[in-house]
């Protein structure tokens, strides 16, 4: 009877190390890991972010902020598999210790959509970078991407290092902006500014408005106006060809005569000359921006 017991012990013990074994863990882990990212951008399938394959807290390592939660991080990787035609995504090597995998992978596609802002250029791309991934309970908690985004935006037709001084000013507006000191904005508009809202926007009645004191009078008094406590998040730049910046951005706010709450995206393209801006467009959720102004 105790032999039997004892057999049953060793046994029991055998079966808890097996599936305790940390190579057998780390190979379920990029078993795992590469099937789900092969279909998610290969095959588009962004069905598979979710909480069954990733941790309700997954994290993308991210700059200016990062990327948290698996709505935001399905948000974030939509870019991708709308942005590019022809996807071909492949991992060339990946490996593990413990709860941590690494993995070098290669990415090639047509630049056919919008992408994170930038408007489609039927540029091909072929990246490569690598990419630190921590595991938890055998779904995906935290990525950080490593790669050469200026090769990627040159790839795009875009230099992030030409006319610096474009994105300089535009962020020393925005800047300003945030901190409610228009007339510093105003000052870096040229005085003839070509200024035209989205279409569909309230604001678009007035397009094109020229010059500073329109866009103040007819655009920021009306704004902030309608949402007192409204701002600009979530900001990030672009540098384009042709002295263009783009940003991204997310507008917030609670309109005044509704109390309905405003979390719309954006974006901004930017035309300066001479260190000056001449022209700006808007493009925005304007379904948002009238859902929030209707009682």
């Amino acid at each position: 009877m105790k032999t039997t017991v004892k057999l049953l012990f060793i046994a029991a013990l055998l079966v808890m190390t097996a599936c305790n074994n940390p190579n057998q863990q780390v190979e379920a882990n990029i078993a795992m890991y590469t099937t789900v990212w092969d279909e998610v951008i290969n095959e588009g399938n962004l069905d598979l972010i979710n909480d069954t394959n990733f941790d309700p807290e997954i994290t993308l390592i991210s700059s200016p902020e990062n990327v948290v939660g698996i709505d935001a991080f399905k948000d974030y990787y939509s870019n991708f598999t709308t942005g590019f035609s022809d996807p071909d995504f492949s991992i060339v090597s990946i490996f593990g210790q413990g709860d941590k995998l690494v993995k070098h992978w290669k990415f090639k596609g047509t630049h056919s959509g919008n992408f994170f802002g930038i408007p489609a250029t039927g540029k091909s791309v072929d990246v490569e970078g690598t990419t630190l991934v921590v595991m938890k309970n055998g779904r995906i908690a935290q990525e950080q991407d490593f790669m050469d985004n200026l090769a990627f935006m040159a790839q795009l037709g875009i230099d992030p290092l030409l006319n610096a001084g474009n994105v300089a000013a535009v962020s020393g507006l925005y800047a300003n902006f945030g901190t409610g000191d228009i007339p510093a904005v105003l000052a870096a508009m040229d005085p003839n500014i070509v200024w035209n809202e989205a279409e569909g926007n309230a604001l678009a009645d007035g397009n094109p408005y020229i010059g500073p004191d329109a866009v103040l009078k007819d655009v920021f008094e009306r704004v902030i106006g309608g949402f007192p406590d409204f701002t600009l998040n979530d900001i990030v730049l672009h540098n384009m060809e042709n002295d263009k910046v783009l940003a991204t951005l997310r507008y917030k706010g609670t309109m005044k005569t509704t109390g309905k709450k405003l979390n719309a995206q954006a974006a901004h393209l930017w035309t300066l000359k001479d260190g000056k801006i001449i022209g700006f467009q808007q493009y925005a959720d304007t379904k948002q921006l009238h859902d929030v102004g209707t009682k």
